[in-house]
C-alpha cells in the first residue's frame, strides 16, 4: 500500500494536455511537487486542435481552482456560443443566439487554453520528448517509467493524461478503444472573411451543424479568422485506403467527397471542398463501457485515458474536471492512496453515468437533430 504523504510523494504526470497541466497547476498551488511528460519534442510542435468550450459546471470549476479563471474569460469568445442548424441546402433551422452576458459555456481555441495552463506552471515542470513506453514494478510502489528515449525514472505515483491511446492505462486496464463506425475528415479554411466569405457568412461567429441521416458537417469559428469543418461520415475506419487514395491526396479526396455529398447544396460543398491544405483523419474512437478497473495505489488515470466518450460536450470538461478533483484529493489526502481511492470513487461513478448516457452517441453526429457537440470535436489522441 502506498503510504507516502502527497507532500512527499513523487508524483508524474504523463501528457501535457489540458487535463494533465490542470492536475498540474492545482498541485503546485498547494504546494506539492509534480512532474509532467510529453511525447512531443516541445510545446509547439503540432496543432493543438479546434476550438472548445468549458462549461460552468466543470471546466470552469476546475479553472478556478487553479486560479486562472479570470484569465480565460479574457480570453475567450462568448459569441461563440452561438449554433446554428441546417438541413443540407444551407437553410437554417434553427437557431440559438446567446445573451448579451451568457457565459456559461464560452469558446476558446485549444492552444490558447493550453499555452494559459503552461504559463501558470513552475519552470522546468513539463518535460518534452520523454515518450512512455512502459510502466514497471510493484503495485505498492514505487514504479519506474522507461521513456523511448532510453531514460527511467522512479515515482510514487503515476497519473495518466494521455488520451486516447493511453500508454499509462494498460497498467491498470486490459480496456482499448473501439472504433464507432463514425469518422471525422477535419478541413481548415484560414483567412475566412476575405478568402472564404460565404463560408464565413454561413457558419457565423460560433457553430453551425447540418446532416441528412447518413452524412453531415460540423462547423466552427475558431479565433484569428480560421473555421474549422468536420465532413462527419459512417464508413470503415480505413475509408481512405479502402478508396484507393491517401490523406494527402487532396484532389481524390474531395471528388470522392463531391460523390457523396452531390445532393447537398453547392453552397455547403464549399465547406467540404474549398479548404486550404490537407484533410486530416479523425476517427472517432470509443472506450467500452462501462471502463474501471481495480484499484491501484500508484497509478490512476483522467480524461480520456480514463473515459474516452464520443464528442459530444464532455471530453475536456471532464478531463478538467478529473484533474481538479485529483488534485485536491492529493492536497486533503494523509496518503497517496488515500488520496487515489477518494478521486476514483466520484470520477468512477461519474464517468460510468457519463458513458452509459453517450454510448453510440457518434450515431447522433448524423442526425439532423442538433446534437451538443461542445467540446473536443477533434477527437485526438
Amino acid at each position: 500500500m502506498n503510504h507516502v504523504a502527497p507532500a512527499q510523494a513523487r508524483i508524474s504526470i504523463i501528457g501535457a494536455g489540458p487535463g494533465g497541466l490542470t492536475c498540474a497547476r492545482i498541485l503546485q498551488r498547494h504546494g506539492i511537487a509534480v512532474t509532467v511528460h510529453d511525447r512531443a519534442p516541445g510545446p509547439g510542435a503540432r496543432d493543438q486542435g479546434g476550438t472548445l468550450d468549458l462549461h460552468a459546471d466543470n471546466g470552469q470549476i476546475a479553472l478556478r481552482e487553479a486560479g486562472l479563471l479570470e484569465e480565460f474569460f479574457e480570453l475567450a469568445r462568448p459569441e461563440g456560443q452561438e449554433m446554428r442548424q441546417m438541413d443540407p441546402t444551407g437553410t437554417i433551422t434553427s437557431h440559438k443566439v446567446p445573451e448579451a452576458d451568457e457565459l456559461f459555456k464560452p469558446e476558446i481555441d485549444r492552444g490558447q487554453l493550453r499555452d494559459l495552463l503552461l504559463g501558470s506552471l513552475q519552470p522546468r515542470t513539463v518535460r518534452w520528448g520523454q515518450a512512455l513506453d512502459t510502466i514497471s514494478g510493484p503495485a505498492d510502489g514505487p514504479r519506474h517509467l522507461h521513456f523511448a528515449d532510453g531514460t527511467t525514472i522512479e515515482t510514487d505515483l503515476v497519473i495518466g493524461a494521455d488520451g486516447a491511446f493511453s500508454r499509462v492505462r494498460p497498467a491498470v486496464s486490459p480496456a482499448v478503444p473501439e472504433y464507432t463506425g463514425v469518422s471525422f475528415l477535419e478541413a481548415w479554411f484560414s483567412d475566412v472573411e476575405n478568402r472564404h466569405p460565404d463560408i464565413a457568412e454561413l457558419v457565423g461567429p460560433g457553430g453551425a451543424h447540418a446532416a441528412d441521416g447518413d452524412r453531415g458537417l460540423f462547423a466552427q469559428r475558431n479565433s484569428g479568422e480560421h473555421i474549422r469543418v468536420y465532413i462527419i461520415q459512417r464508413v470503415p475506419v480505413d475509408w481512405i485506403s479502402r478508396s484507393g487514395l491517401t490523406i494527402d491526396d487532396t484532389d481524390g479526396i474531395r471528388t470522392l467527397l463531391l460523390d457523396r455529398y452531390a445532393n447537398w447544396s453547392p453552397r455547403m460543398r464549399q465547406m467540404i471542398t474549398d479548404n486550404d491544405g490537407l484533410y486530416v483523419d479523425r476517427p472517432i474512437f470509443a472506450l467500452p463501457v462501462p471502463h474501471t478497473w481495480e484499484h491501484d495505489p500508484t497509478v490512476t488515470l483522467l480524461g480520456d485515458a480514463a473515459h474516452l466518450m464520443p464528442p459530444l460536450g464532455v471530453g475536456v470538461n471532464l478531463a478538467m474536471l478529473d484533474a481538479g478533483e485529483l488534485a485536491l484529493a492529493l492536497a486533503d489526502s494523509a496518503t497517496v492512496d488515500d488520496a487515489v481511492r477518494t478521486y476514483e470513487k466520484t470520477m468512477l461513478h461519474r464517468s460510468t453515468g457519463t458513458a452509459r448516457i453517450l454510448e453510440g452517441g457518434a450515431e447522433h453526429l448524423l442526425s439532423a437533430d442538433l446534437p451538443d457537440l461542445g467540446d473536443d470535436h477533434d477527437a485526438q489522441p
